[in-house]
C-alpha cells in the first residue's frame, strides 16, 4: 500500500515534467509528510489537448456515495481489481489520473522486534515519481448547491524486487512513455490501459532507511527524508 509520501516539487517543475499545458495549483509549501485527506497535486487530461494541473483530496469518494467519510479508507486501490469494483469501474474506464510524488514511505518489519522501520523509496534518477491514479467527483445527494469534491485513488500492484523485502504493495508507477496512453479519456476500455499497471523495473527506486519522526504526520520538514544509521 502507500499511506504517506513526499510531494516537494514546485507546480511549475511538475507543469514541465508531466507537459501540462494549465496550472490551476498556486504555490505550495513542500510537503515531507503528504497523508490521506489532505489535498495534492493531480494531473488529468480534461480534452485531448487539454492536460491540467489541479488539486485533489486524497481518498476516493464515489459519485454515488452517501458519506464522504468512505474516502478516508479509499487511498489505495489494487489494480488487480479496479474493473469489477464498483467504486473504481466507472473512474477507471473515465476518470484516469497522474499523482507526482517526489518519494514515498513504506515500514519494514524489524525481526525480533515490535516497531516498525520507516523507509523511503524515490527515484534513482530524481525525477519526480508518476503513481497511477483514478478520480472522482461527489456532491451532497441532499444538497444540490452544494459544491463538488473531488477526489483521488492511489492505484497499488504487486511489489517489485527493490520494494518486496519492505512490503508487498507499491504505488503502480507509469513509465514516461505511458502517460499520454493512461490519460487518454478517449481510451475507455480497460484491458488496453491494464498491462501498464505492472510493478515498475527493480532498478527505478533506491531505498533508505529513516527516521521514525514520520510516523507522526504532525511532523514534516527534509529531516524526515534524511538517511538514518
Amino acid at each position: 500500500m502507500c499511506g504517506r509520501y513526499v510531494q516537494v516539487s514546485s507546480p511549475q517543475l511538475l507543469a514541465e515534467r508531466f507537459h501540462v499545458t494549465e496550472t490551476a495549483v498556486e504555490e505550495r509549501d513542500a510537503d515531507y509528510n503528504v497523508a490521506p485527506s489532505k489535498k495534492v497535486p493531480v494531473v488529468v487530461q480534461r480534452s485531448p489537448d487539454r492536460r491540467v494541473l489541479e488539486e485533489m483530496r486524497w481518498g476516493l469518494v464515489p459519485s454515488w456515495a452517501r458519506d464522504p467519510a468512505v474516502g478516508n479508507r479509499m487511498i489505495n486501490a489494487r489494480a488487480e481489481g479496479l474493473a469489477g469494483k464498483p467504486s473504481y469501474k466507472g473512474p477507471f474506464r473515465r476518470r484516469r489520473c497522474i499523482i507526482p510524488a517526489d518519494a514515498f514511505y513504506e515500514w519494514r518489519v524489524v525481526p525480533g522486534q515490535k516497531r516498525k522501520q520507516p523507509v523511503v523509496l524515490r527515484a534513482r534518477d530524481g525525477e519526480p515519481l508518476a503513481f497511477a491514479g483514478l478520480w472522482d467527483t461527489w456532491r451532497d445527494p441532499d444538497d444540490p448547491d452544494a459544491p463538488w469534491l473531488v477526489t483521488c485513488v492511489i492505484i497499488t500492484t504487486a511489489a517489485n524486487e527493490t520494494v518486496r523485502p519492505i512490503h508487498d504493495r507499491m504505488p503502480a508507477l507509469l513509465d514516461p512513455g505511458d502517460w499520454d496512453r493512461w490519460l487518454d479519456p478517449r481510451v475507455t476500455d480497460p484491458a488496453e490501459v491494464a498491462p501498464l499497471l505492472l510493478p515498475a523495473p527493480p532498478d527505478v527506486l533506491v531505498a533508505t532507511e529513516v527516521s521514525t519522526r514520520v510516523n507522526d504526520v504532525r511532523n514534516n520538514g527534509p529531516d524526515l527524508v534524511r538517511p538514518v544509521a
